[in-house]
């Protein structure tokens, strides 16, 4: 790491120990591990990522491929013993893969993969596949380099957004390779020997059906070709150089010296292969490796540099910046530009090649809670074409995608397209058709879409009853309707801040009551509610799914994020609310798996992290910790979100403590570091944990800075004992988004023991719906 400075501190202990403590980062993506989260398995998720060789927001992302092809482990750090191989799936490498991969759930599209290899001619992925050790491997955001011990090959890539280049560092050799590999499902190949140049394409895609979508390819070679082949399947073809088949792939060959680099520029586009030239042409220009190389990390600073930290340990800065590495990524940009400088798009809704924006590769069901309030507060720009594209999606498709990968994805809950619609109008973004989004919102929430996952399934009977019955046919009921409620709260803030009829502002407040409907005042936890208004029973609240969505009642009873005063009221006020927080983690962590016939990995990374019933690895708890900051104990909120952070997060391959998803469970870390969270994204306010470094900085968009000292933090002084903003005491247990904006600088006095008079007066609690004097429903 270079440009570090770090102070040595020695602390009195028999062992004399030592913690290394850094008090300025001057290029922040060297503290990046790429690596972070992915020594995880389809049955155990340390993150359940991939390092991805990329800029903030690419269109195209590279890594490395262990998986076999179609599998969405597609890079894990240790290889899984499987009954059908004594040895396990080799540490091999097969190929670096062009990849738009979201998670290994949602699996790949647009994908394709280029290996290098010498001595015998060997093209399928098994033959290809060399051994590689993590001792030899070297993975940057901007940069990744492996040793392939097999061909005795150094590989190196280096990312633009739509494009990249690689180098091959060959031995001497008569017979050196390069594969291409356009995959199955459908792809194209045509080697060009005297362009020295391959072009193709492939179709293969997972989840969503984008019918007719091709991800076209260009690459140059900048050494003539001694041989050229194609291949499909499993069949080398040597007299024809275009091929068109279920799988198809080229060979190219010569020879070389020891030590002799052989360089690739690669460009995709989902439009055609000229489209791919003009990228290609734009981003690489006559750029040789090394200025490539530069210029992708100079990207990568100026981007993390929007926050700095000072005076953690290592590892927490390292933690930091990995986690922040993670938000930048999804949902990724889906758009080009064209060679006169226009944004266009290839839709995936209706086959046309239309201009303007276009994003994909997100579930809102996961990143509504924390990475889009992240991009509303330190990148609202990059939010506002989002938005655009959002609305490209509606007009295209005639809904807004709740799992986009791209397109319509049929998986998860929810309508949260509307907290993402909601907050980043009520956050300040202007200068979109916010209208034309408004209207989706409507018709989503009062329509069910062609699939379930679009719209609102069940949407009659829950604006019928007011939740959706567990006897009826929409499956995961009550964690659907608890969504749904606050969903409405979204659409409500919306309508209001669009001065939309009254009877319309009126009916989406009332719709975000339907939480009452649920809530069972005998376990004081939420419940599933039959159609004749009894509960569900017998009613077990350990036991994950029915009723919930990977999870079970108490971690769902606290889906309330725009009225948990509401809550506390029916829980009986703010003491039994503190202590139903508390037992989650005092708890067993048993659980009942009944529902889905086996442990789903959730249960398992629950289980095993020693917080109880605590589910950190799954979104729908990760808001519950600062609950406590609305029911006057907000010295618990700061003790829980330490122990988060220190337990359940490393810069390490196993680092994370679930599915990464998309960037939210980073942003959760990223938000809990700086010392606030936003609970209830679609309103205006952070609620106030503790800062994790003595300084942070956070640079927004419009030049102000947000200026975090708490001088006297350390891993024993962790509680809030005073907050000043702006040399002004401070009590209330919130921060306001649009203060924020103006700038402002928080000093927290730390101490080792919690200090148990601030902000414990109403006038310190965030927001609720029920005690908003400008609630409809409140006047009435």
């Amino acid at each position: 790491m270079k440009k570090i400075t770090l102070i040595i501190i020695a602390t009195n202990c028999m062992a004399c120990s030592f913690s290394q403590m850094v008090t300025k980062v001057t290029d922040p993506v060297e503290w990046i591990n790429p690596l972070m989260g992915t020594d995880s398995k389809r049955d155990f998720s340390n993150g359940n990522t991939y390092p991805a060789i990329a800029l903030p927001w690419g269109m195209n992302f590279w890594t490395p491929q262990t998986g076999s092809m179609g599998n969405g482990w597609q890079y894990t750090y240790s290889p899984e013993v499987t009954p059908y191989d004594r040895e396990g799936v080799q540490n091999k490498i097969r190929g670096f893969k062009q990849t738009h991969q979201p998670s290994p759930w949602m699996n790949d599209y647009g994908q394709f993969s280029i290996m290098p290899a010498s001595g015998k001619l060997k093209f399928t992925e098994e033959e290809r596949a060399s051994w590689f050790s993590h001792k030899a491997e070297i993975a940057k955001p901007y940069y990744y380099s492996v040793y392939l011990a097999d061909a005795d090959i150094i590989t190196e890539i280096t990312p633009t957004e739509r494009a990249a280049q690689f180098r091959f560092t060959y031995p001497k050799a008569d017979s050196s390779f390069i594969v291409i590999d356009g995959y199955a499902n459908g792809s194209y190949i045509k080697v060009l020997p005297k362009e020295q140049k391959i072009i193709g394409y492939s179709t293969k895609a997972t989840r969503s059906a984008i019918n007719g979508t091709k991800n076209y390819f260009v690459i140059y070679i900048d050494k003539p070709f001694k041989v050229s082949y194609t291949w499909h399947d499993n069949t080398l073809v040597k007299d024809s150089l275009e091929i068109t088949s279920s799988h198809s792939g080229a060979v190219i060959g010569f020879s070389t010296h020891r030590g002799e680099q052989v360089h690739l520029k690669v460009a995709s586009s989902f439009i055609s292969i000229e489209q791919a030239d003009i990228s290609l042409k734009r981003e690489l220009a006559n750029d040789d490796f090394e200025a490539t190389k530069l210029k992708a990390k100079n990207i990568w600073n100026k981007t993390l540099g929007h926050i700095a930290v000072e005076g953690g340990t290592v590892d927490q800065v390292r933690t930091f910046y990995s986690c922040m590495y993670r938000a930048l990524f999804f949902p990724n940009k889906l758009y080009e530009i064209d060679a006169n400088n226009q944004i266009i798009h290839y839709s995936q809704y209706n086959g046309k090649i239309l201009p303007g924006y276009m994003y994909g590769g997100t579930g809102f069901w996961d990143t509504f809670r924390a990475l889009y309030p992240f991009l509303n507060l330190v990148y609202p720009s990059v939010n506002k074409e989002m938005q655009e594209g959002l609305i490209n999606d509606y007009k295209e498709g005639g809904w807004l995608p709740e799992w986009s990968s791209p397109g319509y994805s049929n998986t998860m809950i929810g309508n949260n397209s509307a907290s993402v619609v909601s907050e980043a109008y009520i956050k300040g973004l202007r200068g979109y058709d916010i209208n034309t989004l408004y209207e989706a919102l409507l018709k989503d929430a009062n329509n069910e879409g062609p699939i379930r996952a679009v719209g609102r399934a069940g949407f009659k009977i829950y604006n019928e009853l007011g939740y959706l019955p567990f006897d009826g046919t929409v499956k995961e009921s009550a964690a659907c309707t608890l969504e749904y409620a606050y969903d409405d709260y979204a659409i409500y803030k919306l309508a209001k801040a669009l001065n939309r009829p009254k009877e319309e502002i009126e009916l989406y407040a009332r719709r975000s009551q339907n939480y009452r409907n649920l809530f069972d005042p005998q376990s004081k936890l939420m419940r599933g509610k039959n159609k004749d208004g009894s509960f569900q029973s017998p009613f077990n609240p350990f036991k994950w799914g029915g009723a919930f969505t990977e999870g079970n009642s108490w971690h769902y009873s606290w889906s309330v994020f725009h009225d948990v005063q509401g809550l506390i009221d029916l829980m009986g006020g703010k003491k039994i609310f503190t202590d139903m927080l508390d037992s989650v983690f005092v708890m067993p962590p048993v659980f009942d798996e009944s529902a889905y016939g086996r442990v789903i990995h959730e249960i398992r990374e629950m289980q095993v992290a020693g917080m109880g019933q605590y589910a950190h690895g799954n979104q729908p708890i990760q808001h519950m910790i600062y609950l406590y900051n609305y029911a006057g104990e907000p010295w618990k909120t700061q003790y829980w979100a330490r122990e988060v952070m220190n337990k359940l997060y490393k810069p390490t391959p196993d680092g994370y403590c679930g599915d990464e998803d998309n960037g939210q469970t980073s942003a959760w870390y990223l938000f809990s570091a700086l010392g606030f969270y936003p609970v209830c994204p679609a309103s205006d306010q952070y609620v106030l944990g503790a800062p994790l470094f003595k300084k942070a900085t956070i640079t927004l968009e419009n030049g102000k800075k947000i200026v975090i000292n708490a001088l006297a933090n350390s891993a024993v002084n962790l509680y809030v004992q005073e907050l000043q903003v702006n040399n002004q005491p401070y009590n209330k247990n919130w921060l306001s988004h649009s203060g924020l904006q103006n700038g402002a600088q928080l000093n927290f006095t730390m101490g080792a023991a919690p200090e148990k008079t601030r902000g414990t007066k109403a006038v310190s609690v965030p927001y609720s719906f029920s005690t908003d004097t400008e609630n409809p429903l409140r006047k009435k």
